[in-house]
Formats: C-alpha cells, structure tokens, sequence
C-alpha cells in the first residue's frame, strides 16, 4: 500500500516537472516560439475554442459577496474550450444585471480571478482567458467612470483630452482582470439619423483620425508589456456610419476611392499607433457582407497594413452571414466564410463551434485555424497571462478615482459648444433667479448614452444639480414640464409658471440613449422601438430615426417658454445633431452638450455661469432638414445649390462653435522647407475680455485634380489657450501627404498644380487664405 501511495506521488510530481518544462509556459523563449510549441499540443477543437468569445454576464454567481464560477461557466469551457469571454463585468438592461446582482469593480476583479483560476485549473493545458469588455467612453461595468460618448469626445478636438481618458479607461479595465477594451468607434457618420452617431466622432477622417489614434495611444498603444494596456478593438470595419436611409446594418454604398481617401484612414492610423484588434460591421458593400470580405482582412488589413493583431466579428454578425445577408444556407457555411475572409474570433461564438465539422468534412484547412488562434495566443502571452493570470482585488481602489473623475469633468467642461448668444445673455450672473425647465434637467441616464451600466445616487451630476451648485436655493425653480418621446405626461403649465417667476429660463431638451428595463433587445444587444413602451429613448443602437426634430411635447414647451417674454437659454442633450431651427431663431443663446457623461451637469453649470469659457465645436454638420441628407461639409465637387425651400447649407457647419471672448487672425506665413514640405504659421490674438480657448482649423483643396476632389478637407487643427489681450504664433507643418489624392488608378499621388488653404474658426470661414503651387 504504501508502494503504491509513493508511486502516485511520484506520478503526480514527474507530471508537474514535465508541465514546467513545456516550452510555452517557458518565459524565457521567444513568444513564437511558445506559441508554436503550444500550438502543436492543442487539439483542433481547443484551438477552435480559442477563437470563440462568448457572452459571460452569466458566467459567474454570487455566493454572499463571493463570486464564484457558475455551472454555466463550467459547461461552455468542458465543451467549448472557449478561449475568450465577452461582456463578464457587463450590466443594463438587456443583461438584466443590476446593482443589486452586478459586480462592483472589487466584485468584477474577484470574479475575473475565480474565472481565471477555474480555466487554469481545470483544463489541460491551463491557456489564460482573455476577457473582452465595452469601453467605447468608459468601461461598460458598474462604479467605474462614465466619459462623454465618442460625439462629445469629438467636440473638444483635443487629442490630449482624448489620451487621458483611454489611460483612464486601460487601467481601470485592466484593475478589475479584464484585457481587450472595444472601442473607440472610428466610424464616419453621415447620416444623423443613424442610431450610434453618439458612438462615432463625427463625419470628418482628420478629425476621426487624430482623436481615434489619440485614445488608442491612453489606451497603451500596443505595448502590451505595460500593466494598463489594453487591447484597443477598432469599430467598426467598414463604413459601418453611411448605411442607406440611416438604417444601422444597412448596405452602404460607398466606393473604393471614398473608402481609400476617406473611410479607412482613422483605422490605418489608429492601426499605427498600435490598435491590436479590429471589429467587423454588420452591413454590406457591393453585395459583399463586411465580416464575409476577405480583401478588407486579408488583403488590406493584414497584408498592406501590416496589422499582427487579430479580426473580430461584430456580435452574431458571422451568423448574419446565414440569418441577416442569406450568403450562405447554414452557419457552418458562415462560419467557414468568415474564417477564411480573414475573421479571427467569433463574437457570440455559434458560428465557429461548427469549424470542427467544416474541417472533418474537408471544407476547411486546419491551417487557417491554426493562423486564427496563433494570432489570439500571441497577444496573451505578450501581455503576460501565462505569468500573471490573476490581479489584486484591493488595488480596485484606485477605480473611478477622484483623480479619474477630474479627467471626466475636464472632458465634458471642453465639448460643450455654443452655438449663438445674442446680446451676451451668457454667462449668467449668480444674482438672478433662474427657472430650469425640460426633461433633460434632471435625468441621469439621458446625459450618459448608450454602452452605459447602472449608476449609484450621487455619481452623476445632473445640470439642475450644477445649477444648484451655483446658486441659492431659493434662486432655483424647477419644473419637468414633459417627457422626451411621451405626450400623455406632459405638465406644461407646471414649466411656464415657473418661467414666469424667473429672471431667465434655462430649458434642457434634445433626446436619450437611455434604455430602460421594458425595452426589448435583439439577440445583439440593439433595442427594438415598441409602440406599447413609449420610455424617453430615441437614439442608441437600433433606435435610428426618420426624423431629426424634437418629439413628444417638447417644441410646445419651447414654445410656450418664449411666450413668457423672459429671455430663454436652450440646452440640446443628444447623441445626433438634432433640428435646431427654431431654437437658431428664438433662443437667446443655445448650446449642445451631446452626451457629456458622468459630469456633465458641473460642466454645463461652469459655462452658464462663466466659470468655464467655452470652445467646444462641432465634430458634425448640423443640418436644417431632413431633406438636405446627407450634408456632410466635404462632399465633392461641385458646391451644393440651394434647393427651391432653403439653402443647401448646414445650420451650422463643421467646426463651429463660439466662445465668450472673440478672436483675429492674422500674418500668415508659408515657408517651404523641403520636397512638398512647408510650415504654415499666423497670429492668433485674444481681442476679447476674458481668456479663452480657440480651435485654429487648416483646410486644404487643389484647384484642379484628376479625379473630383472634396470641395474642402481639414488637414490640420489646434486647440489654443490664450489670455485676454495676447497673441500666439500657431504652426502648421504640411507634409507630403496632405496634398496627396487618390488617383485615377487608385492609388495615393500628388500632382502638380495649384493648392487652395485657408485657416479659420470651421470649415466655413476663411480668415486667412493662401495657395501653394506644386509645379
């Protein structure tokens, strides 16, 4: 007996000294190295497992406080293999966690932690998971910090605001044992009716590009060495925000000259500077599905560009390939459609749990599989995982921080963007008595957008909570007055009462991303519109929108609020640029804060009050009807016409927003200072009375081209901060590649001929102009 006890320990023993020596948990030897000894020990159906992310919201259980791996859990890893959770620390309505039965950050990290350890564990070869969270302006994930959404972000046209916050965003996400961030989205919209305009940053891909590029750089930039780095996913690949009628996953029609110059350069960039995972889009192009196209992975992404991280599809959209675009007659034909279009991971996972049967059947190389999970494993053993698996649970302390909070307020005090201010009505003095009116005053959630989790009481400033933090009691009045959508509980005469005791009027209107528990939602998280449910919801995936105007009874308060006689202060919260024409003509002063996250309410206050001066502009054209769509600022060429009931021209353009001191430029200079090189510098002076912030924007066109060029490009732009009564001298450097086309043969040249800049406060004023001839 005794024999056979020590023949077992000597087993057990000999085991675990051969499972040290295995080269792939060896972290002297090159990653290759141990990805192809690893490799060459998986089964076909672990490596499949590898490429299979599947939703984990209901992966672990709480046991008290404890979470513990669920049986769930356990079942889809025994026979799946799966590799890679998504959405574990997710909570919202559609996954029906709560902030009774969702995990706070120290939970969310002791839930990654028993995951990890029961994978490890309990599997053979004991491959880390990767876990993959929404973070496209702040981690989806209860008590941590909500940032403005991409639009917003957009506004501040600041590429330093935009590296704050994804560092913010890495680390937190990575405190709490997650590895993979989705965001930020990179998409160009061109119809506001589509419903993730708020997710994007806007319609312009210099501003996309830098402000994209900007936050993969907080986000680690590839470096996966540094224990705050995330993997960055890009979404969504490709123009995924100009699908037909606004409709999200639509067709887009979109050639591939307007792909090449305008919607694949903030991916490219953003590629550069070290995004590691690229996300697929639920539309088509010419016919072909985006998670079917094998020259956009292949070709372009993997071979022009070089990019050795890994494609991942959209949720369920490789089944769409089957169920939505009816490409294929059943899933394992999409499965082995998307596998060989160069789509690594199966987001959802259905589709690829049939590769094994495509593979038996002959209808699929196991090579492609084993280049799919060889791309996965790189960047878990990069980042670590098989070293380090597991994190400090005590160190999520240091989530939604105060000093995490600071990044946020500073954020959303730099979107906000004033649009008119007639007779310097704003800022307010702090001696008056001010109604504050509308349903966007006082709601939490509408200032947050969509991909937000639940909030505890107080995180959230709303902007009656900012005024309040302003001014006496007695000096505030507040009056709902009506829903955004709902008509039946409007209290309209409520608001207009309160107006009349007031000395001004501050009415907070717009729309909502806000999802309640009576939505329902697709199987991919896209809310579904229910005419039996009217919540305040009316942007957020899946709510696109056949109109941009106000609804419910929200003109009609407007309206009645100017029959008071008392000056009126219009507030826009939105994820779209809704119709502001009434309020263009009406309003004493209007702003748009977009959605401007957990500290909007103290920014909004700090500009109605002057504590802020504001610089926010406009990543988006704000149209003047529906019918003008789309009416982006740089078609091509010829210049629009004015149709038979309006001007061709946006309400307020591209770039635009206004400030409370005013601004001259002046001496402008070009000097050449090599081949097709040249800085371009001006004067900028503050001729107001109060410092301020000014958006300098260069834009750039050739007169003649080949090809039809856009009518105007951005090139450049700076956010200047600049004292009352002084001047800066702002440079430009133009390099080769600003006045590069996309030529007839579809390639990137520069011809000769003349140059057209100018430089101004947006993309339609020109306060200095200059032209370079490139002979």
């Amino acid at each position: 007996m005794k024999q056979t006890i020590l023949g077992i320990i000597l087993s057990l023993c000999s085991a675990a000294s051969w499972a040290q020596k295995m080269p792939y948990k060896d972290p002297t030897l090159p990653i290759n190295e141990r990805v192809a000894d690893l490799l060459g020990r998986m089964t076909l159906a672990e490596k499949i497992g590898q490429l299979r992310c599947t939703l984990a919201w209901n992966y672990y259980e709480l046991k008290g406080n404890k979470p513990m791996p669920s049986e769930q859990f356990k079942k889809d890893l025994r026979e799946g293999h799966i590799g890679m959770l998504w959405a574990t620390y997710r909570a919202d309505p559609w996954t029906q966690k709560t902030l009774a039965n969702g995990l706070n950050p120290e939970r969310a990290a002791a839930a990654g932690n028993a995951l990890q350890r029961y994978a490890i564990e309990n599997t053979r070869l004991g491959i880390p998971l990767f876990l993959a969270e929404e973070a496209p302006h702040g981690h989806m994930a209860i008590g941590t910090t909500v940032f403005p959404t991409g639009l917003a972000l957009a506004a501040t046209w600041n590429e330093e605001t935009l590296k704050r916050v994804g560092q913010v965003i890495g680390k937190e996400i990575r405190l709490q044992g997650a590895h993979i961030s989705y965001g930020p989205v990179l998409d160009l919209s061109r119809d506001p009716r589509w419903s993730r305009v708020e997710e994007s940053m806007g319609e312009d891909p210099v501003l996309t590009s830098q402000l994209g590029a900007a936050m993969v750089k907080g986000l680690g930039g590839g470096n996966l060495v540094n224990p705050y780095s995330t993997i960055a996913t890009l979404k969504h690949f490709i123009a995924y925000g100009t699908t037909e009628g606004g409709q999200n996953g639509n067709q887009s029609v979109v050639g591939t000259r307007d792909l090449l110059q305008n919607f694949f350069p903030p991916f490219e960039k953003a590629v550069k500077e070290g995004a590691l995972s690229v996300m697929t889009s639920y539309n088509s192009l010419d016919g072909i599905p985006s998670t079917g196209n094998a020259w956009l992975y292949n070709n372009l992404l993997k071979g022009q560009w070089a990019f050795d991280g890994f494609v991942v599809s959209d949720l369920y959209s490789i089944d769409g390939l089957y169920h939505t675009h009816h490409v294929c007659t059943n899933l394992e034909q999409a499965a082995v459609m998307a596998l060989k279009a160069g789509v690594d991971v199966d987001l959802g996972g259905n589709a690829y749990a049939e590769l094994e049967k495509a593979v038996q059947k002959g209808a699929l190389s196991e090579k492609l599989i084993d280049q799919a999970c060889a791309r996965v494993l790189r960047k878990k053993f990069e980042m670590g995982l098989f070293e380090k698996p597991y994190v400090d649970v005590k160190a999520t302390k240091e989530v939604h921080s105060a000093a995490h909070k600071q990044v946020a307020l500073d954020a959303a005090r730099q979107l906000i963007t004033l649009l008119k201010n007639d007779g310097g009505v704003l800022p307010l003095s702090k001696n008056l008595r001010l109604a504050v009116v509308g349903p966007n005053a006082d709601n939490v959630y509408n200032l947050l957008g969509d991909y937000t989790a639940p909030q505890a009481m107080g995180d959230v400033t709303t902007i009656l909570m900012g005024v309040r933090q302003k001014l006496p009691q007695q000096q505030v009045l507040y009056a709902r007055g009506c829903a955004i959508r709902d008509e039946a509980s409007a209290q309209i005469d409520e608001a207009v009462q309160a107006a009349l005791h007031a000395d001004v009027v501050l009415a907070c209107v717009g729309g909502s991303s806000a999802r309640d528990f009576k939505t329902n939602y697709q199987s991919t998280g896209a809310a579904e519109v229910n005419a039996n449910s009217v919540s305040d919801m009316e942007s957020g995936e899946g709510y696109d929108r056949a109109t941009l105007s106000l609804l419910g009874k929200q003109q009609t308060l407007l309206s009645a609020l100017k029959a008071t006689g008392k000056p009126l202060v219009v507030v826009y919260i939105e994820g779209r640029p809704l119709l502001k024409n009434w309020a263009a003509e009406h309003a004493d002063a209007l702003l748009t804060a977009y959605y401007p996250g957990e500290a909007g309410g103290t920014a909004i206050a700090d500009v109605l009050f002057g504590d802020y001066n504001p610089a926010g502009r406009l990543p988006i054209s704000v149209p003047r009807s529906e019918g003008q769509l789309p009416v982006y600022y740089n078609k091509r060429a010829p210049l629009p016409h004015n149709y038979v009931e309006m001007a061709a021209t946006p309400l307020y353009p591209f770039g635009y927003g206004l400030s409370y001191t005013t601004f001259h430029y002046d001496n402008l200079q070009v000097n050449k200072i090599g081949e097709r090189r040249y800085t371009l510098s001006f004067d900028l002076t503050n001729t107001g009375k109060r410092d301020g912030e000014e958006v300098a924007q260069l834009y750039l066109t050739p007169e003649t081209a080949s090809v039809v060029q856009p009518v105007k490009q951005l090139k450049h732009f700076k956010r200047v901060a600049i004292k009352k009564g002084e001047t800066v001298h702002v440079t430009f450097d133009l390099h080769p590649e600003d006045f590069q086309i996309i030529g007839s043969m579809l390639q990137p040249v520069i011809e000769p001929g003349l140059f057209n800049l100018f430089v101004g406060p947006s993309s339609e004023v020109k306060a200095l102009q200059h032209t370079i001839n490139f002979k």
